[in-house]
């Protein structure tokens, strides 16, 4: 796989600066949506710098609340009050203090991980309002990624059956090859890419082996996500391309 000519990087100084740079980013995709806007949250460190900004009286204020709709791009099968449920996570940081219950979709933890998968993607149709994807009516506004050491983005690991997935929303997965080895829900690549805008945050010295990789285009779960409808935008920060310029 060659390098996305199409995916734009920007370079921040810290991990503050990128979240202030995603909050920004986040704001102007709600911004250029006057009505029902979808947000598609990730798990992860950076997020939580995010997810606390967020919260902050400098920016709560500036959220339409009443129409932006809160998903997550994927799932650990645990409880939420668990400290490894990313949807706990923002509830927890932000979304509980400020948006309508009804606005918040997180994934339903019963059964096994493809029941879960199941009634969230029936969640995901119900809300877009059909049963298939169009071209040119994205699923989410907003889709927030990472990039973890072994490439993987969301719960699509390198390897998996689930990154050739073209018509199901969502998938189980049952053994997750990282830690935390707990059974996961996933989206699958169409429906993460169906936004108008995917924004990844890479930061850190331990990530710059994976994005050398990345950034040469390698076959990695998270060079095969992109949006199908608008910008990919890679958030980076100095530490992690310092690491991988070093390689």
């Amino acid at each position: 796989m060659a390098a996305d000519p199409k995916r734009k990087i920007i370079a921040v100084a810290d991990t503050a600066e990128m979240a202030t740079a995603a909050a920004e980013r986040l704001m102007a995709r709600i911004g250029a949506n006057s009505g029902r806007v979808a947000i598609c949250l990730s798990g992860g460190s950076s997020p939580k710098q995010l997810y606390r900004l967020l919260a902050s009286e400098a920016w709560r204020h500036r959220i339409p609340w009443q129409r932006v709709h809160w998903f997550v791009g994927d799932e650990r099968v645990v409880p939420e009050s668990s400290p490894l449920s990313n949807m706990g996570e923002a509830r927890r940081l932000l979304l509980d203090h400020y948006a309508p219950a009804s606005h918040i979709h997180a994934v339903p933890i019963l059964g096994s991980p493809e029941d879960s998968a199941e009634r969230y993607a029936r969640e995901l149709i119900s809300f877009y309002g059909a049963d298939n994807l169009s071209p040119d009516r994205p699923l989410f506004d907003l889709v927030l990624l990472g990039a973890g050491t072994d490439g993987h983005t969301a719960s699509l690991f390198p390897g998996d059956a689930a990154l050739d997935e073209v018509s199901r929303w969502a998938v189980g997965v049952q053994r997750a090859p990282v830690e935390p080895l707990v059974p996961r829900v996933t989206l699958t690549l169409p429906a993460l890419g169906s936004c108008r805008e995917m924004l990844f945050q890479v930061a850190g010295s331990g990530k710059g082996a994976i994005l050398t990789r990345l950034l040469k285009g390698e076959d990695l779960p998270a060079n095969r996500a992109r949006s199908t409808l608008g910008d990919t935008v890679w958030l980076t920060n100095e530490a992690a391309l310092a690491a991988s310029k070093g390689r």
